[in-house]
């Protein structure tokens, strides 16, 4: 896929748990460990927001697009 998921990095960088930021975004802790694990599909504009706010970062931070290489 095209679009590496770097939320595992953001919340090193912030020094934050899985659990942590699952609870302060009100997300479940699976479908949070799909979105850092790169297995979802979509993501919510709101659910992104609330994780930028959470992690005080933009979404550029999280989700980056790399061109699959042929």
């Amino acid at each position: 896929m095209a679009i590496i998921v770097n939320l595992d990095v953001m919340m090193a960088k912030r020094k934050m748990s899985l659990n942590e930021l699952s609870e302060k975004v009100g997300i479940t802790l699976s479908n949070l460990s799909i979105l850092k694990t790169g297995k979802a599909k979509a993501i919510r504009f709101s659910t992104l927001e609330a994780i930028c706010k959470i992690l005080d970062c933009q979404p550029a931070d999280i989700l980056e697009f790399k061109p699959d290489v042929k």
